[in-house]
């Protein structure tokens, strides 16, 4: 507890520092920015990652981006799971963003590593690829995203998650979002799962609350988490972020 506690102080420190580096100076020919979340939950593809809620999750990104496209950065966050040793998730991220000619349609390719301190045996690493197009308010994503290696450092088990995620901007800053998707799992004793969620969202001064609706196809037949499938119930989740 007290190795979690030092993490999640570190993250907000990183987070909240951030802001006052960005205004300071440019840093490698671009600015620095960060991001701080605290939530009900953290669902990822439709799984709870703090053992169905059972604590709520801080979360924290440091990130760079310039001019050209390209970004890097970290991101972290408290995490529960039945396996004690999984109790923080890193993301240190690269990626190049950009538009095809001026066609406007965008494009995002990242390379994400989840590392686990004190449970190596877990890290994997995914490549995004993202592909959008903005209609007037809509805007529209086509997501591609493949293991680059052992999924969730399982031997043998390769991932991709295929899924759409559609928002729409209304006149009065509020933004209604969500996705459906699904995440493909091949290997011995492996199985996907659909997942997907819809909710709705308001940034004032920096600070955006979110209101989101869970879902997934996980069941008691699934091979995979078919024993633990109360971490995949759906779920309403609320959380309040700072942009720095």
């Amino acid at each position: 507890m007290m190795k979690l506690n030092k993490t999640l102080l570190v993250l907000a420190t990183i987070a909240c520092s951030s802001g006052v580096m960005a205004e300071e100076a440019k840093v490698f020919g671009g600015t620095l920015g960060g991001k701080l979340t605290i939530a009900s939950d953290y669902v990822f593809r439709g799984e709870s990652e703090t053992m169905d809620g059972d604590v709520p999750a801080i979360q924290g990104t440091l990130s760079w981006s310039n001019d050209a496209g390209w970004y890097a950065g970290f991101f972290g966050s408290n995490i529960k799971f039945a396996d004690p040793n999984l109790e923080v998730v890193t993301g240190p991220f690269i990626g190049k963003a950009g538009e095809f000619g001026e066609s406007g349609f965008t494009y995002d390719v990242m390379v994400f590593s989840y590392l686990y301190p004190g449970a190596s045996y877990s890290n994997y690493t995914e490549l995004w690829l993202k592909v959008g197009r903005q209609f007037g308010q809509l805007n529209m994503q086509l997501e591609v995203t493949p293991t680059l290696d052992d999924w969730f450092g399982v031997a043998g088990w390769q991932g991709v998650n295929y899924a759409i995620h559609p928002s729409y901007s209304f006149d009065n800053g509020v933004q209604l979002s969500g996705s459906v998707g699904y995440q493909d799992l091949d290997g011995e004793g492996a199985e996907g799962w659909g997942h997907w969620n819809l909710g709705v969202s308001k940034s004032w001064a920096g600070y955006t609350l979110d209101l989101r609706y869970h879902g997934s196809t996980v069941d008691t037949d699934h091979k995979v988490y078919g024993t633990q499938t109360e971490i995949f119930d759906d779920r309403f989740v609320v959380g309040i972020s700072k942009a720095f």
